[in-house]
């Protein structure tokens, strides 16, 4: 099994605080992975406002972006057989339905 990291990213218009509603949405949702057996890590939230970006010759800059118009808001780590299996578990995510997206990335593991 390879891991792979579920990368939330909303835009800048989205509700930083959801709803409870949309919170219960989102806990069922891992935890129908975490089911699964398939669920290594649960991740956390992501700051949109208190972030530094350090660039070359130590010139640091608020946030990640100078104008920005999607953040990462969090991310989680699941295992699966392949990359196509943890698209499938992504397709699920309530994300979608408040205009966020998810990047899926292997992870490589230094040995």
């Amino acid at each position: 099994m390879k891991e792979f990291v579920l990368i939330f990213r909303v835009n800048g218009n989205s509700d930083v605080k959801p709803s409870p509603e949309q919170m219960q949405e989102r806990m069922n949702w891992m935890a129908g992975i975490a089911a699964q057996n398939k669920l290594v890590d649960k991740g956390n939230s992501l700051s949109p406002v208190s972030a530094k970006t350090v660039k070359p010759g130590n010139v640091v800059t608020d946030g990640p972006y100078t104008e920005i118009k999607e953040f990462i808001a969090g991310y989680i780590i699941v295992k699966t057989a392949t990359i196509d299996e943890a698209v499938e578990l992504a397709k699920a995510n309530p994300i979608f339905k408040t205009g966020g997206n998810i990047e899926v990335r292997e992870v490589i593991k230094r040995d």
